[in-house]
């Protein structure tokens, strides 16, 4: 009889354990899940312009802001929030005099892109950025090499403050 119980007793077990491991997540490398955008998507050159902007102060700069086609679709629709597998690129440039056009207008008012200073993007992917509300940020310098965690870290704090439109800055401009 007791050889009875100790065989159930270790079956039941044996089928607790197996029931748990099924449901929890998997994690092949028991590294953490990534925060960081830490590769630039292939082909982002060739998104949809969303808007441009200049941006004053200490930056000066110029940039460009591409989506995806689903940030597209989801700007268009307005569709917030934005649905997993948007993407934003936003592509900086230093803020420069263009002196061949100031020549033919006869006085300093043309500025232009000037030299490449940064790549930002944005992926969102609500569970694998749940820690970063849905998004996931990199920073990448002109090279394409990838900026300092440091710098990256400031990305959510940053978008946190802009919760009702998904923590995305960048209006359509259609």
């Amino acid at each position: 009889m007791r050889s009875i119980a100790f065989v159930l007793v270790a079956t039941a077990s044996m089928a607790g354990v197996a029931a748990y491991k099924t449901q929890a997540p998997a994690q092949t490398t028991g590294a953490p899940a990534p925060v960081f955008v830490t590769k630039i998507p292939a082909g982002y050159r060739d998104y949809k312009l969303i808007s441009v902007a200049h941006e004053a102060g200490n930056l000066n700069s110029l940039g460009a802001m591409l989506g995806n086609d689903v940030a597209i679709k989801a700007y268009r629709m307005k569709t917030l929030p934005f649905p997993d597998g948007t993407i934003i690129a936003a592509l900086h440039y230093t803020h420069s005099p263009n002196e061949e056009n100031n020549q033919i207008f006869g006085q300093p008012q043309s500025f232009t892109p000037g030299k490449p200073t940064n790549i930002q993007i944005m992926i969102k992917d609500s569970k694998k950025y749940a820690a970063t509300g849905g998004w996931g940020f990199g920073h990448f310098n002109a090279d394409g090499t990838l900026g300092a965690p440091a710098l990256m870290k400031t990305c959510y704090a940053c978008h946190a403050k802009e919760p009702a439109r998904d923590l995305v800055f960048t209006q359509y401009a259609p």
